[in-house]
């Protein structure tokens, strides 16, 4: 009965703390906003003033052809931001939320809301191809775990309350309180249950009803009424054309992700530093805006790029090459913005990208087969929904996000067919999405899926590896490494012994492959053996095994018939963290060890 209550009060404590996550966040985007009213202002009208509307465009500077420099000018702020007071606060922000989840302990500094906001709000305000999104996301995210952590929560706790900023960030940004709670079940959550959901529920609540109040019950855009015609599958040509839409949305999400750390990589072996390579990408992409503002009397690319969404939606904008063009140019600017240095988003860019490209698709059907009747603003509402959906691998918190925009029933299920099938494309020929790939290259790879916990009442016989062959400590490294060289991944863990017939180190399989692809190994090395492990019985359910191997710090398991060792000759298999790991696709931080000084072998049984 006592930890009954306990457990309630500590889950009313956690939902009290959400909300006030959520209500933090809701204000934190309104002031965010402020931010990149005043920079924009200043920076191309030199005023001082908090009157910006994102979905109208900015009217031509009278800095003329100098309007080039701003985003220069921008870039060495920014710069000055992120190197000297939270680098987390580069890029587009949603990795290193995920990463703070599984690597980090659910710790957030408190400095990067603070630095976040100045520096995207200046990337942004500046002419930056980026979005508002993954910042006022990141800005939640380390709201609530900077709470977590002043009131001294538990881990979990901390990952809920982090979730919760950052699906409130979402529901305030784009009044989409579902969207919200879904963008941190598809993204963000480690865990998904009923304490953790009512937090972040309660958080996105929250935030809208402060968002509505700031800033209006109104959506991020305003769609006219779609062309019910265009959205009836009674054709099976109609559904045929979805599906090649789903198609080119997969591969331009594709383009998309690839171009941001191509460029990325680009930038990071120009010869220089932060400032001269941002100041570089930030130039061009002055010169990108400034050329479209001569071409076509709008700077189009620059900033969120919410008014160019809105002339299509609006019929505004027709024109197939231009459509095109818009796409091509978006594409580059966001990619040399972000690649360069810069503090932004990529949700906007997406739905930019999806939209540009779904309205030229739609005007190339009106052209070339004018019975389907397809409109420029459905494509382009299903569009955005699929690149959205395809790039971020929140294909749910796409789909619900933009039904709340339109409040139209009948878009779900062309919808669910474009968003499922650009997914797919994506997925097959990328595995990763645009927030993971970062992680990847970092090697901090995140799990693919959340599973139950079912795996862990297995018993150590459906995991562990029962090649196993013993050899005497006289061989030698280079020895044993030429002797199972030809069996790559097929190589068998190998327990060196003594002369007394006593375990002296263990080479797990995945440990000696890396030692045969090594070209030069002659000598033994602590570093590539295993000297402590524990043993345990074949019958063993995983669960305890795993908990066995933290506590003693270690990597591998000897599996025995009955968890008992006279001599090696009785171990039937090794089962090692990595196993465990890589069988149940759990994250990578599983398999580290807590760093421990050289101390003399051991035998924790």
């Amino acid at each position: 009965m006592a930890r009954s209550r306990t457990i309630e009060r500590s889950s009313l404590v956690l939902s009290l703390l959400a909300v006030c996550v959520g209500v933090a966040a809701g204000y934190g985007a309104s002031i965010f906003r402020d931010l990149i009213a005043l920079f924009h202002n200043l920076a191309f009208f030199g005023e001082l003033s908090l009157v910006y509307d994102a979905n109208e465009h900015t009217a031509a500077s009278p800095f003329g052809a100098w309007i080039i420099i701003v985003p220069m000018l921008g870039s060495v702020a920014v710069t000055f931001l992120v190197q000297n007071f939270a680098p987390e606060a580069k890029g587009h922000g949603v990795p290193e939320v995920i990463d703070a989840i599984y690597y980090k302990g659910g710790r957030i500094r408190p400095s990067v809301a603070g630095v976040k906001a100045l520096a995207s709000s200046i990337s942004i305000a500046t002419g930056g191809a980026v979005g508002r999104e993954g910042p006022i996301i990141q800005i939640g995210s380390a709201l609530g775990s900077s709470i977590g952590q002043a009131t001294l929560l538990r881990e979990w706790q901390r990952n809920t309350l982090i979730a919760a900023g950052a699906a409130a960030g979402i529901a305030a940004t784009f009044n989409a309180p579902l969207g919200g709670l879904l963008f941190a079940i598809e993204i963000i959550l480690p865990e998904t249950s009923g304490r953790t959901l009512i937090p972040v529920a309660l958080a996105t609540g929250a935030a809208s009803f402060v968002g509505r109040a700031l800033f209006g019950n109104t959506p991020s855009f305003d769609i006219p009424a779609l062309a019910n015609n265009a959205l009836d599958l009674n054709s099976p040509e109609l559904l045929g054309v979805y599906v090649v839409f789903g198609i080119l949305m997969g591969l331009a999400a594709l383009i998309f992700t690839r171009s941001i750390y191509v460029f990325e990589a680009l930038f990071e072996r120009m010869p220089g530093n932060g400032y001269s390579r941002h100041l570089i990408g930030m130039g061009l992409v002055g010169v990108i805006m400034y050329a479209f503002l001569e071409l076509s009397g709008q700077y189009y690319v620059q900033g969120v790029g919410y008014a160019t969404i809105q002339d299509i939606l609006e019929n505004a904008l027709t024109s197939p090459w231009l459509l095109l063009l818009l796409f091509a140019g978006k594409l580059l600017a966001t990619s040399l913005t972000l690649g360069s240095g810069a503090s932004g988003g990529v949700f906007s860019p997406a739905l930019y990208l999806g939209a540009t490209l779904g309205g030229a698709f739609a005007v190339a059907m009106q052209h070339f087969t004018p019975w389907f009747q397809l409109d420029v603003a459905t494509m382009a509402v299903l569009g955005m929904a699929a690149v959205v959906a395809s790039s971020t691998g929140a294909a749910l918190t796409a789909i619900v996000i933009i039904f709340e925009m339109t409040r139209d029933y009948h878009v779900i299920i062309p919808m669910i067919i474009v968003v499922s099938i650009a997914y797919y494309v994506r997925q097959f020929l990328m595995a990763d999405t645009i927030y993971t790939f970062k992680l990847t290259r970092r090697n901090h790879p995140v799990p693919a899926s959340l599973e139950t916990n079912l795996f862990m009442l297995q018993k150590a016989s459906e995991f562990y590896d029962p090649r196993v062959i013993r050899v005497g400590n006289n061989r030698g490294l280079a020895e044993i490494r030429r002797r199972f060289k030809r069996f790559g991944r097929q190589a068998p863990n190998v327990l060196v012994l003594d002369h007394e017939q006593k375990i002296q180190a263990i080479f797990s399989t995945r440990r000696h492959y890396r030692l045969t692809r090594r070209a030069r190994i002659h000598s033994w090395a602590d570093e590539h053996m295993e000297t402590d492990y524990i043993v345990a019985a074949a019958d063993d359910m995983i669960f305890d095994i795993v908990g066995r191997l933290r506590a003693a710090n270690c990597e591998v398991a000897l599996i025995t018939p009955d968890g008992k060792m006279s001599h090696p000759r009785e171990v039937e298999g090794v089962l090692t963290l990595s196993d465990v790991a890589r069988s149940s696709r759990l994250a990578r931080q599983m398999e580290r060890r807590r760093p421990r000084t050289p101390r003399p072998k051991t035998d924790t049984r």
